[in-house]
């Protein structure tokens, strides 16, 4: 398995988050955030064990907290050289998002366009084209192995041209374990178009598609997803989607203060 794809650091990061992939599944409060170490309740996963994935790779992300909750993790940084990077939280239950990503999906496919198979081989040439055209688009990719599903539910949806080139890709999976009230949540995200292809509505078209197979395929129960609150572009598609603004919940992730933010 593996694939990993990115930087020398992005890679390492990928690689401790697949070594501790039982850990993850079976530790209460701990999530898979996919690029790093991951906590969805800082109480029950425990301060001493996120100093310590932060001690050993200078980050760690954080999924669907209580805006107090964000607030304690701002207080206990407050002295050291961390700082919480924030994303808005969108999400939506099965009825809406599907109803709102069919639709979408009902107005078809720009001439020459067609959905692609599912990547199943984590380390195929195929996987590294899709994480090429996410890191093209400013965004971080997963390894193969998160990509293709080999580590938990998951699927990546693609988009090619007439002669197969990957023009348009997205995943999602289920990042929360069962100790979590939020296990049977889809996190979608990694959308990434083709810089010729933009402004065709592609993004919106993957996006969809992206949504149906978290409830089809992994039967998931809501779907969030992420978004600076900068990035007017991606707010617009999403809550074209059928995802609203949930301000009682906020992801982030900690990271050295010196640097850019670890993804957009």
């Amino acid at each position: 398995m593996s694939g990993y794809f990115g930087s020398e650091e992005q890679q390492r990061l990928q690689r401790q988050a697949e070594a501790n992939a039982d850990l993850i599944t079976n530790t209460p409060g701990a999530c898979q955030t996919g690029r790093t170490m991951g906590c969805d309740d800082p109480d029950k996963l425990g301060w001493d064990r996120i100093t310590e994935f932060l001690d050993r790779d200078g980050i760690c992300g954080f999924r669907l907290l209580s805006p107090e909750a964000a607030d304690q993790i701002r207080a206990r940084l407050l002295g050291q050289d961390y700082r919480f990077d924030a994303w808005d939280v969108f999400l939506a239950p099965r009825a809406a998002a599907l109803a709102a990503a069919e639709a979408i999906l009902a107005r078809g496919l720009p001439d020459g366009l067609a959905e692609l198979d599912r990547p199943t081989d984590p380390k195929s040439e195929y996987v590294t084209k899709i994480q090429v055209l996410m890191n093209a688009a400013g965004v971080v990719p997963f390894s193969g192995s998160l990509l293709v599903g080999a580590l938990g539910p998951a699927t990546t949806t693609v988009i090619g041209d007439r002669h197969g080139e990957i023009v348009a890709a997205a995943h999602c999976y289920l990042p929360h374990n069962a100790h979590s009230p939020y296990h049977r949540y889809a996190w979608g995200g990694l959308v990434a178009v083709l810089e010729s292809k933009r402004g065709s509505g592609l993004g919106s078209y993957i996006n969809a598609r992206m949504i149906v197979s978290a409830f089809r395929d992994l039967d998931a129960t809501h779907i969030y997803e992420l978004v600076s609150a900068t990035n007017v572009s991606s707010r617009k598609m999403v809550v074209a989607s059928g995802l609203r603004l949930e301000p009682t919940l906020i992801c982030g992730v900690v990271a050295a203060k010196k640097g850019a933010r670890f993804t957009r």
